[in-house]
């Protein structure tokens, strides 16, 4: 069974950046595709980023340019650098399995973007 611990997320101004990261155990980490998720109060999960096992990506229209998903297999851990934040990213972060798991939803952390 695959666990997902997601760390980083915390208070940032407008305009600054954040690194999110995202351990996973398991041994079979390394041939998921994964992504990132977020949910802000009152609205629905929605996909910010995901990345295939070999690297590729693709991005949320919401967030292209800003943010950047990455990956480490040797590490069982997936990145996602965000510049240039606003506060409409403000939001519960969470990694998981691309398309997600029921099973594999963690606790999140938290992101806000607030002057």
């Amino acid at each position: 069974q695959v666990q997902l611990v997601e760390s980083g997320g915390g208070l940032v101004q407008p305009g600054g950046s954040l690194r999110l990261s995202c351990v996973g155990s398991g041994t079979i980490f390394g041939l998921y595709d994964m992504g990132w998720y977020r949910q802000a109060p009152g609205k629905e999960r929605e996909l910010v980023a995901s990345i295939s096992y070999s690297g590729s990506t693709n991005y949320a229209d919401s967030v292209k340019g800003r943010f950047t998903i990455s990956r480490t297999n040797a590490k069982k851990t997936i990145y996602l650098q965000m510049n240039s934040l606003k506060p409409e990213d403000t939001a519960l972060y969470y990694c998981n399995r691309f398309p997600p798991s029921t099973n594999y939803w963690g606790q999140g952390t938290q992101v806000t973007v607030s002057s």
